[in-house]
């Protein structure tokens, strides 16, 4: 039982550091950001964000120096908003699987299967 919970409260942390994120007023965070998933520690004391961007990775990285220093805030927000006991210490990793999906995305549509299906 205390996964599902953990697990539920991942994905409400994921929509609310997304909805976070738009609010922040650094030019160095773009609406392209996207946090990719959320990993809560079983204790609740830690958690650690993926963020990818589809710039690149160095823009993943140059968000998640930005948002290593707004931690603080965003953990503040965090406690207000989903009414937690304690608020996790939030660990940012840059991530670059939207641009690989992108990158495979364009090599299929050049190799004519977008539209095909995969045989099961």
């Amino acid at each position: 039982m205390a996964g599902f919970k953990i697990d539920r409260i991942q994905e409400d942390m994921m929509r609310e550091i997304t909805a976070i994120l738009r609010e922040l007023k650094d030019p160095r965070i773009t609406p392209d950001l996207t946090i990719v998933r959320a990993e809560l520690a079983g204790d609740m004391g830690h958690c650690t964000v993926y963020v990818s961007s589809l710039k690149g990775m160095q823009q993943a990285k140059d968000a998640c120096k930005v948002l290593t220093k707004a931690s603080g805030f965003i953990r503040k927000e965090l406690f207000h908003r989903l009414k937690l006991r304690k608020s996790p210490e939030m660990h940012f990793i840059a991530d670059d699987s939207i641009a690989y999906a992108a990158d495979i995305s364009e090599k299929l549509n050049q190799l004519g299967l977008k539209d095909t299906q995969i045989p099961e």
